[in-house]
């Protein structure tokens, strides 16, 4: 089976050895992502958990939107929030972006993450 690299510029590059989203089979494996606004490369200005939130989902639509398939096709993601205490902030904006049938989920509370943001997330879908 050969990995294809998914890239689309309504993301964030990565900022580092990875690509955005690897696409082996029918399976797409999409890149924690961050708060990063795709035009300018730089953390939004809003830095509520609920703001990040959205943006991290925008970024993780138009990654899944480059390979093919939709929200409806992610199976599963892994929330990774710098304080457990704003899982409802999280969790209300996460569920404006899965309204019916929401993927399998872990959300943990990590020590620090990436540029220092709130919240990342990482997901797989099945194309």
């Amino acid at each position: 089976m050969e990995n294809t690299v998914i890239f689309t510029s309504l993301a964030p590059a990565a900022i580092g050895p990875y690509s955005q989203a690897i696409r082996a089979g029918n399976m797409l494996f999409v890149s924690g992502q961050v708060a990063l606004d795709p035009a300018v490369g730089n953390v939004i200005d809003d830095r509520s958990v609920g703001a990040q939130t959205r943006r991290v989902l925008q970024n993780i639509q138009a990654i899944v939107t480059a390979a093919g398939a939709s929200l409806e096709s992610v199976v599963k993601t892994t929330v990774f929030l710098k304080d457990m205490n704003d899982f409802a902030e999280m969790n209300a904006a996460y569920g404006e972006f899965f309204r019916s049938a929401a993927p399998a989920r872990a959300t943990v509370e990590v020590s620090r993450l990436p540029r220092d943001v709130s919240v990342e997330i990482d997901c797989i879908a099945v194309l």
